[in-house]
C-alpha cells in the first residue's frame, strides 16, 4: 500500500466513523481514532521503529482498532478485525501482514496483552491520554459513554473503576513510561483525593 492509498483509506474510514458511529460513543469516536494514529507515529519514532512496512501496518491497525464499534459494543476488537479484513481485500496485503495487524488490534483489548514491540506501541497509544494534560475531558467522555451503555451507574462507580484501572495499568514502552507516567501518577493522586472528599 502506498502512502497515497493509506491517506485515501484514512479519509474513507474516518468519514464512515463520523457518519455511522452511535452518538453515545463520546470516547470511542473519530477523535479518539485520530489521536491514536498520531500517538502510534510519535511513539514508534521515539522507540526507533524505522521499517516502512512495520510503520504502515501500525498506522492501519490504529485506524481500524475501534471500527468494530460500528457493529457491536462488547467485544468490539474481534469485530474490528473483521472490518479490517474486509477492507484489506482491496489492497495487496498478504495474510501474514493481516494477521500481524489483527494481533495489534486484539492486543488493545483490556487487560492489554501485547506480544511484541508493535503491539506494545499501539497499546500505549490507545491509553496515552492517561498521562496527558487533556486527561480530564477525555476521561469525562468515557464516563458519559459508560453511563449511556450501562457499564456504570454513577460517578462514584466511575471514580472507583478509574482508581482500580490506574493502579493496574502500566505502560509498555520506555517512551510512555518516561513521558506519561509522572502526570499519570498525579491524576491517580487527584482521583484518590476526590474519593476522600
Amino acid at each position: 500500500m502506498t502512502e497515497e492509498q493509506f491517506q485515501e483509506l484514512r479519509s474513507r474510514v474516518i468519514k464512515k466513523l463520523e457518519i455511522q458511529l452511535d452518538p453515545r460513543l463520546t470516547y470511542h469516536n473519530p477523535g479518539h481514532t485520530k489521536d491514536i494514529l498520531a500517538q502510534v507515529e510519535r511513539i514508534a519514532r521515539s522507540e526507533g521503529i524505522s521499517d516502512r512496512q512495520d510503520l504502515l501496518l501500525l498506522r492501519i491497525s490504529a485506524l481500524f482498532h475501534d471500527t468494530g464499534f460500528l457493529l457491536v459494543y462488547a467485544d468490539h476488537e474481534k469485530a474490528s478485525c473483521e472490518v479490517l479484513t474486509e477492507y484489506m481485500a482491496e489492497y495487496d496485503m498478504d495474510e501474514r501482514e493481516i494477521e500481524k495487524m489483527k494481533g495489534m488490534i486484539m492486543a488493545t483489548r483490556i487487560p492489554q496483552t501485547p506480544k511484541n514491540k508493535l503491539e506494545e506501541i499501539i497499546c500505549d497509544a490507545d491509553l496515552d491520554y492517561l498521562g496527558r494534560d487533556d486527561f480530564e475531558p477525555i476521561s469525562n467522555g468515557l464516563m458519559k459513554e459508560f453511563l449511556a451503555y450501562g457499564v456504570i451507574r454513577s460517578e462514584t462507580d466511575w471514580d472507583n473503576l478509574q482508581i482500580r484501572f490506574f493502579e493496574n495499568h502500566n505502560y509498555f514502552t520506555e517512551t510512555c513510561r518516561s513521558e506519561r507516567d509522572p502526570k499519570k501518577s498525579k491524576h491517580l493522586q487527584l482521583l484518590k483525593q476526590k474519593k476522600m472528599l
